[in-house]
């Protein structure tokens, strides 16, 4: 029959939480991710894809993180700079034509200045041309599962048409540069860059109107409006934002780089106020215990096998239920390590989330002297 053990978590306050402020941008597109989980905090039409400008840069450096990982080229490795690359325009980060210029330059120039120019020559050196490399891009992106993204170039220009991106893409796509290429991240904080002689200050003016800002990227063209994907800490707790498609009257740049950047950090500081991580349950935690039949002992522990760490509003957390649902009673024998049950667990306001438990020891089958003397005891209305 179909048994389940329900309960709840009610973790109390320290002190009552001030009234939740509602999150809303003037942005088209945005997400709100907590980058432990990925767990999706706040959204606003995130699935769409649109132009995300040079936001777009950060699928070029992973690809270009990846080859260093693996070893195919090396942080002093240099790259010619084409005529093609030199002149590309826009953005840039002042390669000269016929040089080379060393990986961990491009990789800051890329970043900080947002340089097309050095976009197009991490291209020609990797894909061999701006068109091969956008099709590695794709292939990529597939790989990755950014589902609704589309790629034509390295740098995110909008001539040729067709570089497309959701913001839920990007905060998928900042989350996986973080965790698999944590020895590169810090060049996203990076202020400044000098190179060829010019200083180069970073057009993320997150990294200085939030405390804790250390990422990522920022984007502008006329049609895709400006935008930016950003990341910042604070007590150990990390949230990405995506926002998308802001939207500045007139063509005042510098009001408008201000704008977007204060925008980002008018919402980071209501996130972190409002949203906090807690441990519910450690790796090797007992959730609860499941009945056994025919077994050498009478019930199983449940575990997750790996911690258990929610992002959520103070007053879900509150209200948080923890339910755990198995069939059963459970037939021995079971193995350590068999999943044999589910937690589900909700919260108003919170998208309900369901992991698989494990059974936390062996419990052999019982001999079958014991099973005859389990047997009389259900018959005559012992063991139940």
């Amino acid at each position: 029959m179909k048994r389940f053990g329900a309960f709840a978590i009610f973790l109390a306050a320290v002190a009552v939480a001030a009234p939740a402020r509602a999150l809303d941008t003037q942005a088209e597109h945005a997400v709100l991710m907590d980058a432990g989980t990925g767990a999706v905090l706040w959204s606003k039409d995130a699935e769409t894809p649109v132009p995300p400008a040079s936001m777009s840069k950060l699928m070029t450096l992973e690809i270009l993180f990846q080859q260093l990982k693996e070893g195919r080229v090396n942080l002093n490795s240099g790259f010619n700079v084409s005529e093609n690359a030199w002149s590309t325009q826009g953005s840039k980060s002042f390669v000269m034509v016929g040089s080379q210029v060393k990986v961990e330059d491009l990789i800051r120039g890329i970043i900080i200045q947002s340089g097309n120019d050095a976009c197009v020559v991490v291209a020609e050196a990797l894909g061999g041309s701006v068109e091969a490399f956008a099709r590695m891009m794709n292939l990529r992106a597939k790989e990755l599962d950014l589902n609704e993204s589309h790629f034509v170039n390295s740098d995110g220009l909008p001539d040729p048409p067709g570089q497309l991106m959701s913001a839920m893409d990007l905060a998928k796509l900042a989350r996986h540069l973080m965790q698999a290429y944590p020895e590169y991240y810090h060049y996203f904080g990076e202020q400044a860059f000098v190179f060829n002689n010019i200083r180069q200050p970073n057009r993320n003016l997150v990294l200085e109107k939030f405390p804790g800002a250390d990422g990522l990227k920022t984007g502008h063209t006329d049609l895709a409006g400006y935008g930016v994907t950003a990341s910042a800490v604070r007590n150990g707790q990390r949230l990405i934002l995506v926002l998308n498609g802001l939207r500045y009257p007139g063509k005042n740049d510098w009001r408008a780089e201000q704008y977007r950047g204060d925008e980002a950090a008018r919402i980071l500081g209501i996130a972190f106020a409002q949203f906090h991580s807690y441990k519910l349950f450690g790796a090797d935690d007992v959730v609860a215990r499941a009945k056994v039949w025919h077994g050498t002992a009478d019930d199983v522990s449940l575990k997750l096998g790996t911690p258990l760490t929610l992002t959520m509003e103070d007053d879900a957390k509150r209200q948080l239920k923890v339910a755990v649902r198995y069939d059963g009673p459970l037939q021995a024998p079971i193995a350590k390590g068999q999943q044999i049950a589910t937690l589900t667990i909700s919260a108003p306001g919170f998208a309900a989330q369901t992991r698989p438990l494990y059974a936390g020891e062996d419990v052999p089958e019982e001999g079958i002297f014991g099973r005859a003397i389990q047997g009389l005891s259900i018959l005559f209305g012992g063991k139940k």
